[in-house]
């Protein structure tokens, strides 16, 4: 079970944001990831639990960022329920998408566990909901993903195999690297791993 910590910073600027302290692991229905996150300062600022099935599909996610908070999961494309900081207000959603993403890495592992890339496969468009900080307000998403390259790293532990994923936003053309090995985001846009306890695991 992979433990560890992400930096989060602006990817234009490189303010620091947050820190994310994750573990994550495949299991029985897929692979669940859970971690909380903390401002510079050290405060708390939100945390994530998201689990997927086989299939890579979200069949729960719940947000907590500045005192909102998101529900959902694949159903009818994507649903989720959005509650306000005092909780009096509850408002839902769906859109026909395949699936959620947001500041947190585990949306990109959840990406590429739902499309099941190969290097030798054409870019595939994928629809998703953002669900942008600081408020986790929803906004749907056209994204292109390629996997570039597949490579074998000797470590300590035995080989490790790293993909690089070319990742392009179809409103805008504009195009990112994101590299993942296992269930680990090793580096993309904003996001710099830290520290890691064990190794990342190896989906079938």
């Amino acid at each position: 079970m992979p433990r560890g910590r992400y930096s989060l910073h602006d990817p234009h600027d490189h303010t620091p944001l947050a820190e994310e302290h994750f573990h994550c692991a495949p299991g029985p229905s897929g692979w669940r990831y859970v971690s909380r996150l903390t401002a510079p300062s050290g405060d708390h600022l939100g945390s994530v639990d998201l689990a997927l099935d086989e299939l890579g599909r979200p069949i729960r996610l719940e947000l907590h960022a500045a005192s909102w908070q998101v529900r959902g999961a694949a159903l009818d494309g994507v649903t989720w329920v959005r509650a306000d900081p005092t909780g009096a207000h509850a408002t839902e959603g769906n859109v026909r998408a395949h699936a959620f993403t947001g500041s947190s890495p585990a949306f990109l592992v959840a990406t590429t566990r739902l499309l099941r890339l190969t290097p030798s496969a054409p870019a595939t468009r994928v629809r998703l909901v953002a669900l942008t900080d600081p408020v986790l307000a929803p906004r749907t998403v056209d994204q292109s993903w390629a996997l570039v390259k597949r490579e074998a790293h000797t470590t300590d532990n035995g080989p490790l195999t790293v993909d690089e994923y070319q990742v392009t936003a179809l409103d805008t053309g504009e195009q990112h690297t994101v590299h993942i090995a296992g269930d680990v985001v090793l580096a993309a846009p904003g996001i710099e791993l830290e520290d890691l306890a064990s190794p990342p695991s190896v989906f079938d």
